[in-house]
């Protein structure tokens, strides 16, 4: 296998690897649990944007037949969502981090809707999914797959990407506003609810 596609490889298996950490964050119930997904994407997510940066910087010092010019070449496409991790993203999985970290003192705190409703804003997930679709067709391309390449292709090929990365960006928000709109719930319950009988949730969290 080529240099290059060998680097290509590399990069789209983090950033996928990234990509299927975030999508799996809100469905953890404990606090402990989510603190230590959130550690887990953020090492991928900040080996992606350093491996990226690396061959990106790399085709820029190299002669165009090099194989790092090549490589950088693959990541063309990928620059964009990456450049939005870098700015949003890391920012999110910083303060996510230090939520989940308020709620983890014991191994079963259950993790509030709240703090999953944060690790499911789509600023999370969305550009970690889209940076490693995007390290995908660098890849295919790299391998001699013209994923937009030929008469009548680049454009059905194009309006199918945005559709599907659309039809993501909708999930993620639906199930960030469910998320949330039960953490606005959990007040007004507990306050229904007498002294002595705090639902399971509450009470574990005001325990810790």
């Amino acid at each position: 296998m080529d240099s290059h596609l060998t680097v290509l490889l590399t990069v789209a298996a983090v950033w996928l690897a990234a990509g299927i950490v975030a999508e799996g964050m809100p469905r953890l119930h404990r606090a402990r649990t989510l603190r230590r997904r959130v550690h887990w994407l953020f090492g991928l997510t900040l080996t992606g944007l350093g491996l990226t940066g690396a061959v990106l910087m790399a085709g820029l010092q190299s002669p165009g037949a090099a194989p790092a010019d090549r490589a950088a070449a693959g990541l063309a496409l990928a620059t964009g969502p990456a450049l939005l991790v870098a700015v949003c993203t890391l920012r999110r999985l910083r303060r996510l981090s230090a939520g989940a970290g308020a709620f983890a003192s014991a191994p079963r705190t259950p993790a509030p809707h709240g703090l999953r409703a944060a690790a499911a804003h789509p600023l999370i997930g969305l550009p970690l999914q889209v940076t490693g679709v995007a390290t995908v067709v660098g890849v295919l391309s790299a391998n001699g797959f013209g994923v937009l390449d030929g008469p009548g292709i680049t454009g059905p090929a194009v309006t199918v990407a945005v559709l599907a990365m659309t039809a993501v960006a909708v999930r993620h928000a639906l199930r960030h506003n469910r998320l949330a709109e039960r953490a606005l719930s959990e007040p007004a319950a507990a306050l229904r609810e007498p002294t002595g009988d705090l639902p399971r949730t509450t009470a574990g969290a005001l325990h810790v």
